[in-house]
């Protein structure tokens, strides 16, 4: 299972490739999402690594841009800023926390905004 960089992060979401990202997450692994819609008492959770990869299916089969705006990691966390965009000019950032195992991704909390 590859290990989860900053580089490597950045290679895998500024070329929206699904399947790399979803090699980064545990079997087991949980991501919560906190929008608009999923407030911090009642986040999206992405349970498992068959409910990842149908979320990063979808987000990378977007027409949209994604630029990786900055990331820090060491041996057990990651956390790291990113910005997209549509073809319409709609604006999406997001901000991770990342607890890692040894490596690849065990949970993480995302949360993120759009242009209304």
């Amino acid at each position: 299972m590859p290990s989860i960089t900053p580089k490597t992060l950045k290679t895998a979401l500024e070329g929206r490739a699904a399947s790399a990202l979803i090699g980064f997450y545990v079997d087991d692994a949980v991501i919560q999402i906190i929008d608009r819609d999923h407030t911090p008492s009642a986040p999206l959770e992405l349970r498992g690594k068959a409910q990842i990869a149908r979320y990063y299916e979808d987000v990378c089969g977007r027409a949209m841009t994604h630029k990786l705006e900055s990331a820090v990691a060491d041996d057990a966390h990651m956390a790291f800023s990113e910005s997209c965009a549509y073809p319409d000019g709609t604006r999406v950032f997001c901000t991770a926390m990342l607890d890692l195992d040894h490596g690849p991704t065990r949970n993480q909390v995302t949360v993120q905004a759009r242009d209304a």
